[in-house]
C-alpha cells in the first residue's frame, strides 16, 4: 500500500471524537453491548439513588395520577396477611394504567421492593424509555415473543434475592376487553424461585385507557387480590399456569359479582370465562358489557 494512502486508512473518521473512532485491521474488535431490548442492565434501577427517586415518584405524583384518572377501590389485601418474602403477583393486562394501578395498590413490605416484567420489545426499545422504565416501573426487560434464557435468569435471581415480581401472564394488553390465555411465565419463575403467585384481577382500565386509545377517560376501578397459590406436588409450569388463570377468572366474578356466589359458581365449575364467548366481535362487545356492573363515569372537573 503506498505510505500516503497508509496514513489516511489509519486517520480518524470525520467527527471524531463525537462519532466512534477506527479500529486497525490487526487489532481484534469487541463485541458491542446492546444498551436496549432484553440486553439492557437494570441493576442501577435497584441501587439507592434510584430507589429512593422511585419511592418520591410513586408516593407522590404517580399516586396522584392514579387517583385522579382510576380512583381504585382494592380488595383482599387481608389475604396477603400470612405471607412472609417475595411472591409473584399475576394479573390479567388491559391498559397501560395497569402497572402503575398496581404498584400503588401492593401493600408493604412488597411495595417498594418489586419489579415489573415489561416487554423488552416496547419499553426497551431506546436508551430513553429503557431508562425511564427502569426507574419510574422498576421494570426488567422480559421478551414475550420467544423463551429467554436470560430473562428467566434475571427474574429468578432477583426473586431469590429478596424481590417480587409483578407479571402480566397473557404477555400483552387485551385487544378488545376480554382476557387471554395465560403463558407460562409466571407459573414457570414461582417453580423455579421456590415462591409462591398473588392472582391479582384488574377491572375498569380498558374504560379508561384501552389499547389503541390516545388519551385516557377518567373512571372507577377495582383491584381485587386473591389467596396466594403454592405449587402442589406434581405440578408443572403448563399446569400451574392453568391454577393461576383460573383464580383470576374467579376474582374477575367475584368483583362483578360478591364473594359468596363467585365460590359456589367456583365449585360448581361454572365460573365464567376470561375470553369470553366464542363469537363475532360485536357480539363479544355486547356480552362484555352486558356481564358488568354498571360503571360510574366520572369526567374531568370543570374549571
Amino acid at each position: 500500500m503506498d505510505p500516503l494512502a497508509r496514513v489516511r486508512s489509519l486517520a480518524p473518521r470525520p467527527g471524531f471524537p463525537w462519532s466512534a473512532g477506527t479500529v486497525p485491521r490487526s487489532v481484534e474488535k469487541l463485541p458491542s453491548t446492546r444498551r436496549r431490548g432484553s440486553d439492557y442492565e437494570t441493576a442501577w434501577a435497584r441501587r439507592l439513588p434510584a430507589r429512593y427517586a422511585r419511592l418520591f415518584l410513586l408516593e407522590g405524583p404517580l399516586r396522584l395520577t392514579v387517583q385522579a384518572l382510576a380512583a381504585p377501590t382494592v380488595a383482599g389485601r387481608d389475604r396477603l396477611g400470612a405471607l412472609d418474602g417475595p411472591v409473584v403477583f399475576a394479573a390479567n393486562h388491559h391498559s397501560h394504567l395497569d402497572a402503575p394501578l398496581l404498584l400503588t395498590a401492593i401493600p408493604e413490605p412488597w411495595r417498594h421492593r418489586v419489579v415489573v416484567a415489561a416487554a423488552a420489545d416496547y419499553f426497551f426499545t431506546n436508551r430513553v424509555t429503557s431508562a425511564a422504565s427502569a426507574l419510574v416501573l422498576g421494570a426488567i426487560p422480559v421478551e414475550r415473543t420467544k423463551v429467554s434464557r436470560r430473562s428467566a435468569e434475571r427474574a429468578t435471581t432477583l426473586l431469590k434475592a429478596g424481590w417480587s415480581l409483578l407479571i402480566f401472564p397473557e404477555g400483552g394488553r387485551s385487544p378488545d376487553g376480554w382476557g387471554q390465555g395465560h403463558k407460562g411465565g409466571a407459573a414457570f419463575l414461582a417453580l423455579r424461585a421456590g415462591v409462591p403467585v398473588v392472582p391479582v384481577h384488574l377491572e375498569g382500565t380498558n374504560r379508561i385507557f384501552a389499547k389503541g386509545d390516545r388519551t385516557p377517560k377518567p373512571g372507577t376501578t377495582t383491584v381485587t387480590f386473591g389467596e396466594p397459590l403454592w405449587p402442589e406436588q406434581g405440578d408443572d409450569a403448563r399446569r400451574f399456569a392453568l391454577r393461576i388463570e383460573k383464580a383470576v377468572a374467579i376474582l374477575a366474578d367475584e368483583a362483578a359479582t360478591d364473594w359468596c356466589g363467585a365460590r359456589q359458581r367456583a365449585a360448581q365449575s361454572g365460573t365464567p370465562s376470561l375470553s369470553g364467548p366464542e363469537t363475532g366481535s360485536w357480539r363479544r362487545a355486547w356480552a362484555l358489557e352486558s356481564n358488568r356492573r354498571e360503571a360510574k363515569r366520572r369526567t374531568w372537573p370543570t374549571i
